[in-house]
């Protein structure tokens, strides 16, 4: 970003971060995105403030189906937590700097907590639609970075290390409730495409020779800008459906859709455990 751009961008983030602080008691302690198909988790926040996306100054305007545009402020399980019940992708058409917007206010507000949630085309063997991954790592090679321009040096350094994107501590501690729960929750690196079409068996057979076991259009520029603030993430992915090629079979959104809410009871569990048993991030 240019210098008059990136006082534009500082001005979006003031006015969304004043109108949300309006909205709230006190400042959250968890940002969780939801992912396609993932929505209805929302409807488990208790004391919940509804901000439309549309209604808060500054913030882009999400139109992928399955991402209803909504912010959600309350309390899961006894934390107080602000929920994107869908999230920005760049196949939208949104600079990279507004898929990352969210985050930089949550970050203007103080909160030190990330949980990501998405949609993702599996490509282990071991995988069935439906199961969940733990994304240990990602390859991001193909996501223009959203720290790009000139350094928000209010928010985190020039060149932020990226060994641990996302908290070792919080992924071992989803594994342990996965366990508790008998859920299945497989770990694995997860990549970025830009989409919006689903990637060529050729590009499946590159990831995969890559160490790759999942694929998605999302997630990781929220996760660098995360990581470039400071904040503690953690990141599922839902495996609902199987990368182009491993079947043979074509892909479409629709199926994507009905996956990802066949799956969320499963999810909610486990975020609900998770979320009850994660130390407090305050501290």
């Amino acid at each position: 970003m240019e210098f008059s751009d990136i006082d534009q961008y500082r001005q979006r983030i003031e006015r969304a971060t004043t109108q949300i602080n309006r909205s709230l008691a006190t400042v959250p302690e968890i940002l969780l995105v939801l992912g396609s198909g993932l929505g209805s988790l929302a409807d488990q926040v208790e004391n919940a403030v509804a901000l439309a996306y549309s209604e808060i100054d500054g913030f882009p305007r999400a139109t992928a189906p399955g991402h209803s545009g909504e912010l959600i402020l309350g309390y899961w399980q006894d934390r107080q937590v602000a929920v994107m019940k869908g999230r920005f992708h760049a196949y939208e058409g949104h600079p990279t700097a507004d898929l990352v917007l969210p985050i930089r206010v949550m970050q203007k507000l103080g909160v030190p907590g990330l949980v990501l949630t998405n949609a993702a085309g599996g490509m282990d063997p071991a995988f069935t639609p439906g199961d969940l991954m733990l994304i240990r790592d990602h390859i991001g090679l193909w996501a223009d970075s959203p720290l790009k321009g000139l350094n928000l040096d209010e928010f985190g350094p020039r060149f932020p290390d990226q060994t641990m994107v996302y908290d070792r501590e919080l992924g071992d501690l989803a594994l342990r409730c996965a366990q508790e729960l008998a859920i299945t929750l497989h770990e694995g690196i997860y990549a970025y495409c830009g989409g919006p079409q689903y990637e060529t068996p050729a590009e499946i057979r590159l990831l995969r020779m890559l160490g790759v076991s999942a694929v998605g259009m999302s997630t990781v520029q929220e996760a660098i800008a995360a990581t470039h603030g400071g904040m503690r993430t953690l990141a599922i992915s839902c495996i609902t459906n199987f990368a182009a090629g491993i079947q043979g079979q074509p892909l479409n959104h629709q199926d994507v859709l009905k996956v990802g809410a066949s799956a969320e009871n499963k999810i909610i569990q486990l975020l609900s455990r998770i979320f009850a048993r994660m130390p407090d991030l305050r501290g």
